[in-house]
């Protein structure tokens, strides 16, 4: 897909039956203003881009200018490709043309392999995707053809009447390239204009020339970019999202708007997702929706699960709770349900009152807690603990995604006594008043108020793995860099408030101990 006149459409520039003053974008080189991009009215006025804004000011006084929005363009842009997904789960901004081919305009790459049959045909979903691109606002030009070379060259360069797009049958494309310049193998100004100056203006006066010969005078480009275009060698090319694995579309008879309608389509897609999802052994973990409105727009939501599954009730709940962010704009004419993420789910065996044991199925609570939690406040925001091998308790766990499930190891050694549900970021410095300094300590104060010890239980020796190098480090409690052993007690004032206070390194005559609160008890 070729846009000629990008910048001033996505500007709303003017067409040929609105009348307004013609419209340009501008840029500044070199100190002074030039055009960059001109709408069809200024066009037709005779001004082209590159222009100076001086003269083209001095020929058309009613000229209304922008200046150039780069940014805004690329934007808009992959907007207009993810709404392309209507026709095509593959889709691509057009980044292969290099800057000095000084050809103007932005284009889209769609692959529409297995995809025409559902428009009724390649010519029908040509038409159609012209039709509402042109309804947008849009000036688009399309080319269809068996390799991307041939088809980006029919989009910007073949004629055929007033026809917006053309298409080629595969095996044409020696015959249909060969009356194009040579400018349609997206080949750098410099290069182009060398060929032109030694008679090689058309593509098919590069037939019959040597390949050594071409490529010492003018390099592999050319050799290359015409064996990509005729088919003789690959062309790799990324889409803009890699296209679902699983996905299936409902197309409405008359635009949808309300939010009952489309909870509805999102169902019935569902349901027959999960089924194609069943027949294939796998489950799903990441869903996405896509709705594509009549004015060319699209919207879309998704929702993820910490494991595998195929319970269409659970993910429409899922869902539920962000429809209401949706906007049917004009009204949805187009729901596309994907699975961008899927993993092996064997069936399994269900109870004999019809409940089922699938994973993250209904009997799971816990897993559907998570999904809910995760998908209303953020992946970033919900994470599990799972053990480590350590005995220092703040290494004893590690973050993780929520909904693991992890075996148990030999290794990993429950702690024989109770740990408080709350443990600090860092354990925090306390002042003591103890008897001696083997013994637990009968008051503390800890952050400006002071607590009185009725009840004590320990020690509780912790040290440190063997093998790791401790330092001394008085943030973290650990003053002894021989052992760094922790004698840890649970302590209760005389408020009901219970603690977790440990006394750093091994007791030495004439020095007094260090304390440290670590964990606070519900």
């Amino acid at each position: 897909m070729w846009f000629p006149r990008f910048a001033t459409d996505r500007l709303g520039g003017a067409r040929d039956d609105a009348g307004p003053a013609p419209r340009a974008t501008v840029v500044q080189i070199k100190g002074g203003w030039r055009l960059a991009a001109v709408d069809r009215a200024a066009a037709q006025a005779g001004l082209t881009p590159g222009m100076p804004l001086a003269d083209a000011r001095a020929q058309v006084p009613t000229l209304a200018t922008v200046p150039t929005d780069p940014s805004a363009d690329a934007k808009t842009l992959e907007r207009l490709a993810h709404w392309l997904g209507r026709y095509s789960p593959w889709t691509a901004v057009d980044s292969s043309l290099p800057a000095e081919a000084n050809i103007p305009g932005a284009g889209l790459w769609l692959d529409i392999t297995g995809c025409a049959h559902l428009f009724g045909g390649e010519d029908a979903l040509l038409s159609d995707l012209c039709h509402r691109l042109d309804a947008a606002g849009y000036t688009v030009r399309a080319g269809l053809a068996a390799t991307l070379g041939t088809a980006w060259a029919l989009a910007r360069f073949a004629t055929d009447g007033g026809r917006h797009y053309q298409r080629l049958e595969s095996g044409g494309e020696r015959d249909a390239l060969a009356g194009l310049p040579v400018t349609a193998l997206r080949l750098p100004a410099d290069t182009a204009e060398n060929l032109a100056r030694l008679g090689l203006r058309r593509i098919e006066d590069l037939y019959p020339l040597p390949r050594a010969a071409l490529v010492l005078r003018f390099g592999l480009e050319p050799c290359l970019r015409l064996d990509q275009a005729l088919g003789d060698r690959d062309e790799p090319l990324s889409p803009l999202a890699p296209p679902p694995l699983f996905q299936v579309r409902l197309n409405f008879p008359d635009p949808i708007g309300r939010t009952e309608d489309i909870t509805l389509a999102l169902d019935r897609l569902l349901k027959a997702l999960m089924e194609r999802l069943e027949r294939a052994g796998k489950g799903a973990r990441r869903l996405d929706f896509s709705l594509f409105r009549v004015d060319g727009t699209s919207d879309r939501v998704h929702v993820g699960t910490s494991r595998a599954t195929r319970d269409a009730g659970h993910l429409l709940r899922l869902f539920e709770g962000k429809l209401d962010r949706l906007d049917a704009g004009f009204g949805i004419e187009t729901a596309l349900l994907a699975a961008r993420a899927v993993d092996p789910l064997a069936a399994d065996q269900g109870h004999l009152d019809g409940r089922s044991t699938d994973c993250g199925g209904p009997d799971n609570g816990l897993d559907r807690l998570i999904d809910r939690l995760t998908n209303r406040l953020g992946a970033d925001r919900v994470v599990g603990l799972y053990p480590r091998a350590s005995h220092l308790p703040e290494h004893a766990e590690t973050p993780g995604p929520p909904g693991r499930r992890i075996p148990k190891s030999p290794d990993l050694k429950e702690p024989t006594a109770l740990r408080p549900l709350y443990l600090l970021p860092h354990p925090e410095p306390v002042d003591v008043l103890t008897p001696t300094s083997l013994e637990a300590p009968t008051a503390f104060r800890w952050r400006r108020r002071q607590h009185r010890i009725v009840i004590a239980d320990g020690p509780e020796r912790i040290a440190p793995e063997w093998w790791r190098d401790m330092v001394p480090d008085g943030d973290d409690g650990w003053i002894d860099g021989d052992t760094g052993a922790r004698d840890y007690y649970r302590v209760e004032d005389d408020a009901g408030e219970r603690f977790w206070l440990y006394r750093a390194g091994r007791p030495l005559p004439g020095q007094a101990p260090k304390w440290f609160l670590h964990g606070l008890f519900p």
